[in-house]
């Protein structure tokens, strides 16, 4: 299969995730600009971390509106698979093709750490290797992580299974110590609908081999690969 990487301007973690998927993965990947306004042929696209236009106006706010959004657009609409990671997640909010919006940490803090997650649904092509209630240690960095959803809304997402990750205790509980920036729910993942377009404030892509200490974000990119085989 074959993966394409947005480069946003300010985009700060392409390379990470095209490290993983071409060298530890072993698949193709491309880097595809912002200001493209087609795509080459991929099985998956993911909108990476960063400060996409350097977060002006708010996270993602600016990123909506390049070129190849429109053609990303298209892409998840014809059911291919979208994963965005902490600033992807953000843009993917902001094009209307996630729902609910990113608010800023409740501590008013920068936040760099690393958090647990639990998995809420292995019925996705991003998570069909993991296992409901496990457990997954993965980095946080960001701002503007305090996932926000009105009551509509997030009833929308229990109902139809579209909370994929939450974040937990090491042993699994939901609790609001373990919440790192208020997020609604300890919601720190979510899907559309359909399945094929998953928002992450995590980053799967600097847990994912043995020489980091962690390889726990292999769950994610294992998952799309075996989707594909």
């Amino acid at each position: 299969m074959k993966f394409g990487v947005i480069v946003f301007p300010g985009s700060n973690c392409d390379h990470d995730c095209y490290h993983v998927i071409k060298h530890v993965l072993k698949e193709e990947v491309e880097f595809i600009w912002h200001k493209e306004d087609s795509l080459p042929s991929v099985d998956c696209l993911i909108l990476p971390g960063g400060f996409s236009h350097g977060d002006y106006l708010r996270p993602g706010a600016i990123a909506k509106f390049s070129p190849v959004m429109k053609e990303i657009r298209k892409f998840a609409y014809n059911g291919g698979l979208v994963l965005g990671i902490c600033n992807g997640f953000q843009i993917l909010l902001e094009a209307d093709l996630l729902p609910g919006a990113m608010m800023t940490n409740r501590s008013l803090k920068f936040i760099c750490d690393n958090v647990y997650l639990r998995l809420e649904n292995n019925e996705t092509p991003f998570t069909k290797e993991g296992k409901v209630g496990g457990v997954f240690k993965m980095p946080i960095a960001h701002f503007d992580g305090n996932y926000y959803a009105d009551e509509k809304t997030l009833q929308e997402l229990k109902d139809n299974r579209q909370i994929v990750f939450r974040y937990c205790t090491k042993n699994g509980d939901i609790t609001d110590d373990a919440n790192p920036n208020g997020a609604l729910w300890n919601i720190s993942g979510i899907c559309n609908k359909e399945r094929n377009v998953l928002g992450m404030m995590p980053h799967p892509e600097r847990c994912a081999e043995d020489i980091l200490g962690n390889e726990d974000g292999r769950v994610i990119f294992d998952s799309i690969v075996k989707s594909f085989a």
